[in-house]
């Protein structure tokens, strides 16, 4: 096999069968020790998603190092909102941002200091496996970089990406991640690849006018569509070289074809095979099953799982599933990289476009692989686009432990708190008896991740939460990130958020705006180049760093149990009610509980911008039946905290309060 520790990115394993598991597993002992243990519980913790190659190229200058000292070397400077702000040509600006920028492992390893004093215990990073390195436009006759920085077009599922490092960086990254206390979370591919092979018939389509056709995402229809028929390889030259073009035949590639290697076809070679290939055709109709299930997402290739058995009444067989060897090799791949990293965790892409047998055989193998490891809660997050139903239904099937990019989860956060949702549409959320008759806190606490931003925003325009100027969206910043973190879930912040980043192309509908550069470069964000974003200073990062130290300090407000608290402006019986939008808007304080082992946490955000609210809340009476005051423990209005806030006996127990336009306290 190669060197264990062999950076290079040609003397790799390209085969399943090629990877020495006891040999990596005893050189990671002998070099690090035992394998980090996971956390007790996740919901403990805060994520931290970022896009690797938007956050650091390593060459900042005035950042503090992981050590908490000023780095004095390096060209780029820190942003000044006054000099740089919107100084950039847009459209420059906006073009720069289709193409790779220049983040890379053994940057993010050098801002793991700037991560962990905000508050993070684990980093989720954007898919870091090597990419595919031309493409060959059918249409225009010409070879383009592929510029899929973003990472879902995986060529190679063993190897990392050269523009991102080598493998040796995401060890070294590990390493520094464990000894700050930090977990790593990968983000992981298994539905499909890059654009690897050309089908038969691969071919733009044209209109009436004789240019190409395009889908709702903007990219040109290709054919074959799906119809539910499989469709030819040529035999000859299905897999794509190193060029893009389709130059190879099926497997065996090696050693007849030593030019594959590394950069033509598909990696490893157990996935070189028609059973291998879904070959359906790309999707037209992403809420027809099967048709979700088996085509390709544009030109990213689909890749075959396995089948269902069926039942008498053609119905799937659940745990009757057969996986092929492609999939076999995929849970070896992943395997790998725990045992090569020392990985805490993954979160699976596009988790709704695979068949449930084949996540629920993933995820088996995984834990049990990673359990023998000493990783006794490793965590399995699955996009599951959707509602939540839907998504609960795939939790429970396939035994992954949360769900991410659940639509209305995220929306009604951000609405709620810009005021323009009932408090209800939210909390309303994490009440598990409209679904499976539970009660309030069984299944949201531990199994979904909850967020404002991300990378897609896929059910919003493609506009940051602060970017929504029209709502004034930077100035609701403190009160979303409040509830983010102390209400049920486990939290996930994004990356730049803690920088009031401010991406919008609400008009175009460009998801690149959203993927602004911490270290600035060619696409640095507020529209400015060449200045970075590692400024510990910023009002905002200041805040969520004490928000998150909050959470760290009480057990309560992970773990407890969640209730929207009713409150009323006189304090009078009958005039208590949920908070409610009038007019079309919500300007209110908006309260909830945390409960958890007989003690209360209240808090209480403001939703409108302009002024301070004052309300009596509710809280648990049976739990304040000794009528000792709250105290305030925490609250943007610093002057308040410690003050004491006597109970009353309106509504059962309340407390009257007055919190600050936009501004979030709590009380104990």
């Amino acid at each position: 096999m190669p060197q264990i520790d062999n950076t290079s990115h040609t003397n790799l394993e390209q085969s399943v069968r090629d990877i020495d598991f006891a040999a990596y597993i005893t050189n990671h002992k002998k070099t690090s020790g035992d394998y980090t243990k996971s956390p007790a519980e996740w919901e403990d913790e805060v994520l931290y998603f970022l896009m690797l190659d938007r956050f650091s190229d390593n060459n900042e200058k005035g950042y503090l190092d992981n050590n908490g000292k000023p780095v004095k070397n390096g060209s780029t400077m820190l942003f000044d909102f006054s000099k740089d702000a919107y100084s950039a040509d847009r459209s420059t600006w906006f073009n720069n941002g289709a193409n790779w920028c220049g983040g890379t492992l053994k940057g993010l390893q050098s801002k793991l200091g700037y991560i962990k004093r905000l508050g993070i215990t684990a980093i989720w990073i954007s898919p870091i496996f090597k990419q595919v390195t031309k493409r060959y436009d059918e249409w225009a006759k010409t070879y383009q970089d592929a510029t899929t920085y973003h990472g879902y077009a995986t060529q190679n599922f063993l190897d990392v990406d050269p523009h991102f490092g080598t493998r040796q960086d995401l060890r070294d990254l590990v390493r520094e991640a464990h000894k700050l206390g930090i977990y790593v979370i990968l983000d992981i591919v298994l539905n499909h690849s890059g654009d690897v092979f050309q089908y038969a018939a691969d071919r733009y389509s044209f209109g009436s006018d004789n240019k190409p056709l395009f889908d709702k995402y903007g990219a040109p229809l290709m054919d074959p569509r799906w119809d539910s028929g499989k469709y030819p390889l040529d035999p000859q030259a299905a897999f794509r070289d190193e060029t893009g073009k389709a130059a190879f035949p099926l497997a065996p590639l090696v050693p007849d074809y030593p030019s594959a290697w590394p950069n033509g076809a598909l990696w490893p070679i157990e996935l070189q095979t028609m059973d291998g290939l879904t070959r359906e055709g790309h999707i037209c109709n992403w809420d027809n099953e099967p048709e979700y299930l088996g085509g390709d997402f544009q030109d990213l290739k689909d890749i075959h799982h396995g089948d269902h058995n069926f039942d008498a009444n053609g119905n799937k067989i659940l745990d009757q599933f057969n996986p092929t060897p492609a999939l076999k090799a995929l849970c070896d791949v992943y395997k790998f990289w725990i045992a090569f990293a020392d990985i805490d965790g993954f979160r699976i892409d596009t988790v709704k476009h695979m068949e449930v047998g084949a996540t629920r055989y993933f995820s088996s193998v995984i834990r049990e692989f990673a359990e023998g490891l000493g990783k006794e809660n490793y965590l399995l997050i699955g996009e599951i686009a959707g509602g939540r139903d839907f998504a609960y239904t795939r939790l429970e099937l396939t035994g992954l432990d949360a769900a991410l990019g659940i639509n209305d989860e995220a929306i009604n956060m951000e609405y709620m708190v810009k005021g323009y949702r009932n408090a209800e549409d939210y909390f309303d959320l994490f009440k598990n008896s409209m679904l499976i008759n539970k009660g309030s806190h069984t299944w949201f606490g531990k199994h979904v991740v909850t967020s404002f931003d991300d990378h897609d925003r896929i059910v919003r325009n493609k506009v940051r939460f602060c970017g929504d100027k029209a709502n004034r969206g930077y100035e609701f910043l403190i009160p979303v990130v409040a509830l983010n973190l102390l209400s049920m879930g486990i939290p996930c912040l994004y990356y730049g958020d803690e920088q009031g980043f401010d991406g919008n192309d609400a008009a175009g509908g460009n998801d690149r705006v959203l993927r602004e550069c911490m270290f600035g470069g060619i696409f640095g964000s507020l529209q400015s180049m060449n200045r970075h974003f590692f400024n510990e200073n910023h009002p905002a990062y200041k805040t969520i760093a004490d928000i998150i130290a909050l959470r760290k300090q009480y057990l309560i407000l992970s773990r407890g149990r969640q209730y929207l608290r009713q409150i009323s402006g006189t304090g009078n019986e009958g005039e208590f009610g949920f908070p409610q939008m009038i007019g079309g808007q919500l300007r209110s304080i908006v309260a909830w509980s945390r409960i958890f082992n007989g003690q209360e946490i209240l808090c209480a955000i403001n939703t409108d911008p302009d002024n301070a609210k004052t309300a009596w809340i509710t809280v648990d009476a049976e739990l304040h039946q000794n009528n000792v005051p709250l105290t305030c423990i925490y609250s943007t209005d610093k002057t308040r905290i410690g003050t004491k806030f006597p109970l009353t006996q309106r509504n059962g127990k309340s407390v009257n309060m007055t919190i600050e336009k936009v501004g979030f306290a709590a009380f104990m």
